[in-house]
């Protein structure tokens, strides 16, 4: 029984829903990063690090190889950069609009 669009689309955002996950795919949509290269540039413990990759590994959305002793990631589908970028589009919309409604909200006349 193949899973409803939506419900996949669903399971992809729970997927994004942590936010070292989501710094993790933003270093990497720039290049291919070593384990301690991501440890340098985010602040979370290696065992967290680490189940956050299993997590981003599980569901395809990256992948690693060997390189020498190091263990390299890479996003394995270039449209999370894509996706990650009209996320940051999306919320300058919203603090824009929220914005406006702000200074609305402030004046003293009503409507």
């Amino acid at each position: 029984m193949s899973v409803p669009l939506y419900q996949a689309k669903a399971e992809l955002f729970k997927t994004l829903g942590h936010p070292a996950r989501i710094r993790i795919l933003e270093l990497l949509s720039e290049r291919d990063h070593a384990v301690h290269e991501l440890l340098e540039r985010i602040d979370i413990e290696p065992s967290n690090l680490s189940q956050q990759l299993a997590v981003l590994r599980r569901t395809s959305m990256v992948v690693s190889h060997r390189l020498g002793s190091e263990v390299v990631y890479s996003v394995s589908v270039p449209e999370v950069r894509d996706l990650l970028l009209v996320a940051r589009k999306i919320l300058s919309g919203m603090i824009a609009v929220k914005g406006e409604l702000g200074a609305e909200l402030t004046t003293d006349a009503l409507p």
